[in-house]
């Protein structure tokens, strides 16, 4: 690839950020278009920002010299052009989406106008990003492509919805988190320790479900029990009940109400997709992309949260900064790696939150056994730790822990090897290990 080749990344978070970064570094000119008002930041902080251990710059990501601020709402691919609502528009020659993800509005009685529910399944916004986050709007007001939020409402995504979070919470403040998932999980025990009395309610039967067994997401309820968090799990709510355009109490599906100065919708994020969906590339569940990063298209390539590479959409940081440090490489050519390939992420998820009951989490590869596998298991209720490894043909496939660690960082490398591990009974070591991760 020559050096006056044209490459525009649409999506300033940490995928976007990164191939910019890379990018700069190996001699290729880049433009980053973002659509938020701040610096670019670490998503996965805002949990953080949120519980005030952090303020918004401590977050921030080095921002390319080329950034460019604005909503792109269309690609012309015969003309190589990015579209923008200001009515400018960027060529390129290669084209980047890292437009991340949105996340998911429950379709809950009283959020949404009847005229949102009667079109919520057609793409009025064929962007895809106009439920970005407040901007401009007051505090406690989340934009969705057809409808604003009532005031109290907020969804967890944005740095926009970070600090209206933050403007809303205080002491005594009735906080309800409807999603108990990773997200929900953070945001009830932030909002816990910024003094509000949170309510977190789980459709499920345990939280994180996805991710924990019933012993460790068992844990996990415990800590936030001891932050004062009170958790109901197999609880739906039904309905969003506001006055004045406040809400003001959530009630569930047996017709309890709990009382509700904010309301924080933590039910999972999708793909945003939307510009490619309108620019007539391959969508599933997310972008299609090949072991080039390689859309439907030759010229657009497609990375991070709304990007899926044989058949996983990750929606994690790590697979997202795997896939920019990939592309690089390939756009790069002339002082990168032409033979450089995309194969997929091992990905580890990780929770970390210091302070006042420190909490840690991660979960690896597959934490459930097959018939078979050995799992060795260590639980510590005095010291809420629990620690389960599976094991298959001497080899370790994944693992749970929760508690204050120090071996994650060995048994994730373990993990990530692949190779056997060794008959000196190493393994029981590592899980009982209390030294740096």
């Amino acid at each position: 690839m020559t050096s006056n080749t044209r490459v525009v990344v649409i999506g300033a978070g940490l995928a976007g950020v990164r191939l910019a970064r890379r990018l700069g570094e190996l001699g290729t000119p880049v433009t980053l278009v973002g659509d938020e008002e701040h610096r670019p930041y670490n998503r996965v902080l805002l949990a953080e920002v949120l519980a005030g251990r952090y303020s918004p710059e401590v977050i921030a990501l080095p921002a390319p010299a080329e950034l460019t601020r604005g909503r792109v709402t269309g690609i012309d691919r015969e003309a190589r052009a990015v579209h923008l609502a200001d009515g400018s528009e960027i060529a390129y020659d290669t084209l980047v989406l890292a437009t991340g993800s949105n996340p998911v509005l429950p379709p809950l009685r009283g959020l949404f106008t009847d005229m949102y529910l009667a079109s919520a399944h057609r793409p009025t916004d064929p962007t895809g990003l106009s439920g970005r986050g407040s901007g401009g709007r007051p505090p406690g007001r989340h934009s969705t492509p057809d409808h604003v939020l009532p005031e109290g409402v907020h969804a967890f995504r944005t740095m926009d919805d970070c600090l209206g979070l933050s403007k809303a919470v205080r002491p005594g403040v009735r906080a309800v988190v409807i999603g108990g998932g990773l997200l929900g999980v953070s945001a009830a025990r932030a909002l816990a320790m910024r003094g509000a009395q949170v309510v977190l309610a789980q459709q499920s039967e345990r939280l994180m479900e996805r991710q924990l067994d019933p012993a460790a997401s068992k844990l996990v309820r415990r800590h936030l029990g001891d932050l004062g968090v009170e958790v109901h799990t197999d609880l739906r709510v039904r309905d969003v009940r506001c006055v004045g355009g406040a809400v003001r109490s959530v009630e569930m599906a047996d017709g309890y109400a709990l009382d509700a100065d904010i309301v924080v919708l933590a039910c999972g994020v999708r793909p945003r997709a939307g510009l490619a969906q309108a620019a007539g590339l391959e969508v599933r569940k997310g972008i299609v992309v090949d072991d080039e990063l390689r859309t439907s298209d030759p010229h657009i390539r497609a990375v991070g949260d709304c990007a899926q590479h044989d058949g996983t959409v990750y929606g994690l940081a790590a697979p997202a900064l795997e896939q920019a440090d990939v592309l690089a490489e390939l756009l790069a050519a002339d002082a990168g790696d032409a033979g450089a390939r995309y194969t997929g992420t091992r990905a580890l998820t990780r929770l970390t939150l210091a302070g006042e009951g420190f909490f840690d989490l991660a979960v690896f590869g597959e934490t459930e056994a097959l018939p078979g596998d050995d799992v060795v298991q260590l639980t510590d209720a005095t010291r809420g730790t629990y620690r389960k490894v599976v094991v298959r043909d001497d080899r370790l496939v994944g693992g749970v822990l929760v508690g204050e660690l120090g071996t994650v960082g060995a048994l994730a490398r373990a993990w990530e090897g692949a190779e056997p591990l060794p008959d000196d009974g190493p393994l029981l070591h590592l899980l009982t290990n209390d030294g740096g991760s």
